[in-house]
């Protein structure tokens, strides 16, 4: 019952994610004197701080269920080892988007977020509404995808 709320909890999340943004305002496309990316509205970095706010909420409880979840008594010990296997890749995945989201609220809270990490320009807002906590504008993420 708490796995259905939790998937549920991550449909909403999803459906904000894909939201129109257009009543908002246009974003600047400018960097102000203090080093800050202009090209976000303060309503979409309210938006997207509650989207990452929700994010890391959904992450904390993903983490507290597959910890807290039972290993089966199953006595076939391949479907115990896969099912291991399985909750420790689900940790590790739920442990870095959580990580990424905190650490993009952190450069929200401190003026850095929506640039990019490695060419220092700024990350396109649809970008950012697909993916909030981004580090890399969509060319840079490319470059490094290409490399690994």
């Amino acid at each position: 019952m708490a796995s259905a709320a939790l998937l549920e909890r991550g449909a909403v999340v999803n459906r904000r994610l894909a939201e129109d943004p257009a009543d908002r305002a246009e974003p600047v496309g400018r960097v102000d004197r203090v080093g800050r990316v202009a090209h976000l509205s303060l309503d979409d970095l309210a938006a997207l701080r509650e989207n990452l706010q929700e994010q890391r909420l959904f992450r904390q409880e993903q983490l507290q269920q597959i910890e807290a979840a039972p290993l089966t008594g199953d006595p076939a010990e391949q479907r115990a080892a896969a099912l291991s296997e399985v909750r420790a890749k689900l940790t590790a995945s739920a442990r870095m988007v959580l990580h990424d989201v905190e650490a993009a609220l952190r450069r929200m809270a401190e003026g850095g977020y929506g640039v990019c990490h490695l060419c220092r320009g700024p990350i396109d807002r649809d970008r950012l509404t697909v993916v909030p906590q981004a580090r890399y504008c969509a060319r840079c993420q490319q470059v490094r995808e290409s490399r690994q």
